[in-house]
């Protein structure tokens, strides 16, 4: 058989296991780790990924101690009973005929509880707890318990154990002057510094012997000030791996890096060259990360002797069979995550359970159950957008007739608009994923065709995906020529002059405020512009891989006022994990944001408002409405038995995260 990605399934021998692709299912928080309703979900999201032909999964994370635990509940490995809890886990990966590492991650200073401990007395920029300060007999300590757990995991069935020394967690911590102002033998100078992670790798080796896999997490760039460089991050790979270590993986920043590192404003692959730099100076494979979404991307990495393995995680949210369809050559098959954060970062930070845009079982495995239909039945399913997509491609899986018809002469529907916003490219690859899912299951695609009642007459269930159409907000001179939608202006049919104000400061004001800032700049496709854009040099010598000085943009083609009637601060409504990048782009760019503003008119002079009681005038030569949604319902009274989903039962932000839900869970259901 002749394979698509030779490299990326080539065998690679690991301490005392071959494993049979380079590809890892990187550590991620999914919220099943606190086990409060037994193991059950946990083992089986992982199963099913190992099921899916990944060589290596590494579970979210688990504390050596309790004040390092992350979650509200207890999500450690500290003793017999966490021990026990566990065995369920592996054993399921071990059925599916997997390998799994359990994460043990110690939070230090980003632990959110009172008795959180740090290297010293210095509070997170990301948190308002202020940790205690360990002593050295209590550092010895926690040592002993990393120790402690990997030992613990070894017992419970785990093939190995990865060991967090990234993203500013407490062995991170140590690492760099920016959070260790310790003057004994835990701090200093860094050999002093990087005692903590050397020890914790060599005791661990010690307790578990060589026939247990050992991974090192390493930062193989902070992007914080305080940070390590380049030199000393090659340093401490090489005494990890004298320590014991069989595994590098690499990771990128820490969470309070003012960088984006996994969002889709990340190039694919845009730290790879970091990851190369430790490769070269170690004997032992090393794992590419971050913004790693498709088979050829990672094979390139290989191909280039970036990596010896790609770590992807989100991917595999996203598509549990990623590595099958893969190594199958089937990369028409592969559902990409395209690095929206919605789902599963934002709604970890929010303390609910993760999932996925485009995979809504994602994490829900025991619970959202796609069975062959009892009864097939005739199915129509009314707009070709997220919701619609994904109802009619689970509802036909089923054995369903289905027929989708879409007025627009493509599918997609407000994701067309999406993938023209600077960074969001590739939620292109989600609509032709669904359409050539949608091909295989057999489903009828009408496109062009505007359905009507008559049509759906024979049908035994119709589905209402109609999506929503834009508010039209009532101010006097809203029908001016200046005027645009911003559905005219993603999609090209309207060209913004230079000075832009845009009515509505939600998630697509900010959205066209990047497009029209952007122009095709390159910053989220290129990591060379992507480094220049944020600040980031190559230098083995700079520290924490930062350019002195702020990054200087562009002049700006457009000068941007975004308004909006509410007083609650500017970009509240983004996404924990993305809205803050959008924040820093636009301030940079010099955009003006007015809050609090009474409309009075548009005329030619631009838009007229009140703002705490005075009258102003935004002069404007095009003026945006992002003034939200209504639901678009245009066959409410059709035959059948009648569904409403995404945006046609509610409109409000688009949300294509509920709009796949909605579609899933009924499709599911019929």
């Amino acid at each position: 058989m002749t394979l698509a990605y030779p490299q990326l399934f080539a065998p690679l021998r690991v301490a005392h296991l071959t494993l049979p692709n380079r590809i890892l299912m990187g550590s991620m928080h999914t919220g099943l780790e606190a086990m409060q309703e037994g193991p059950g979900k946990l083992a089986a999201f992982y199963a099913e990924r190992a099921r899916g032909g990944v060589a290596l999964i590494v579970t979210g994370a688990f504390s050596p101690t309790l004040e390092g635990s992350l979650g509200p509940w207890r999500e450690t490995m500290l003793d017999a009973a966490d021990r026990e809890r566990h065995r369920a886990i592996p054993q399921a990966v071990h059925d599916a005929g997997g390998r799994i590492l359990l994460q043990l991650l110690h939070g230090g200073r980003y632990c959110k509880r009172a008795d959180a401990v740090a290297p010293s007395p210095l509070r997170a920029p990301i948190n308002f707890v202020t940790p205690r300060e360990l002593s050295a007999a209590q550092v010895d300590q926690t040592v002993d318990a990393f120790a402690r757990a990997a030992a613990l995991a070894r017992e419970a069935g785990y093939d190995g154990v990865e060991i967090m020394g990234s993203e500013g967690y407490l062995i991170t911590q140590f690492l760099c002057l920016r959070t260790n102002q310790r003057s004994d033998d835990w701090g200093g100078s860094f050999a002093h510094r990087m005692r903590f992670a050397v020890e914790i790798v060599r005791r661990a080796r010690e307790r578990c012997g060589r026939d247990f896999v050992l991974q090192y997490r390493i930062s193989v760039l902070d992007l914080v000030e305080g940070g390590l460089t380049g030199d000393e991050i090659v340093q401490l790979a090489q005494a990890i791996e004298a320590a014991g270590a069989d595994l590098l993986n690499s990771g990128i920043g820490w969470h309070e890096a003012r960088i984006p590192t996994i969002a889709h404003a990340v190039p694919r692959a845009g730290f790879a060259w970091a990851t190369r730099r430790v490769k070269a100076a170690v004997g032992i494979p090393v794992i590419a990360s971050n913004r790693i979404n498709a088979p050829e991307i990672a094979e390139a990495i290989l191909a280039r002797g970036d990596a010896d393995m790609v770590s992807m995680a989100r991917p595999m949210l996203a598509d549990p069979e990623f590595a099958n369809k893969a190594r199958a050559g089937d990369r028409k098959a592969i559902n990409i995550c395209f690095a929206c954060n919605q789902a599963c970062l934002d709604e970890i930070f929010d303390g609910r359970i993760a999932g996925c845009v485009v995979n809504p079982r994602a994490c829900r495995e025991t619970e959202l159950v796609y069975r062959p239909a009892a009864r097939k039945k005739r199915v129509a399913v009314v707009g070709g957008g997220p919701a619609g997509l994904s109802c009619a491609a689970v509802a036909a899986e089923r054995g369903h007739a289905v027929t989708l018809y879409e007025r627009a002469a493509e599918l997609g529907g407000q994701f067309n608009l999406a993938k023209r916003v600077p960074g969001k490219r590739e939620f292109g690859e989600s609509i032709a994923y669904f359409a050539e899912r949608l091909r295989r299951a057999g489903v009828r695609t009408e496109l062009n065709c505007a359905a009507r009642r008559q049509d759906l007459e024979p049908y035994d269930e119709v589905v209402l995906a109609t999506g929503v159409e834009p508010r039209r907000p009532a101010i006097p001179g809203v029908d001016h020529p200046k005027v645009a939608g911003y559905a005219d202006i993603l999609a090209g049919r309207v060209k913004a002059g230079e000075r832009v104000a845009i009515l509505g400061a939600g998630g697509i004001g900010f959205d066209v405020a990047l497009f029209l800032l952007d122009e095709g700049g390159g910053a989220h496709s290129d990591p060379g512009v992507f480094g220049a854009h944020w600040g980031i040099v190559t230098d083995a010598s700079a520290v924490g891989g930062l350019a002195p000085g702020q990054p200087r943009p562009g002049k700006p083609r457009h000068r941007i006022t975004l308004l909006k009637r509410s007083t609650t601060p500017f970009g509240s409504t983004l996404g924990k994990t993305t809205g803050w990048t959008l924040r820093i782009e636009l301030a940079r760019a010099g955009a003006q944001m007015i809050g609090g503003v009474e409309y009075r008119r548009i005329d030619d002079a631009g838009v007229h408002v009140v703002v705490d009681g005075e009258a102003r005038c935004i002069a404007a030569d095009t003026v945006i409405l992002c003034t939200g949604q209504e639901p678009l319902r245009p066959l409410a009274g059709a035959n059948g038995t009648l569904h409403l989903i995404g945006g046609a039962r509610a409109a409000g932000e688009l949300d294509a995260m509920r709009a796949m839900r909605e579609g899933a869970e009924l499709a599911a259901r019929l």
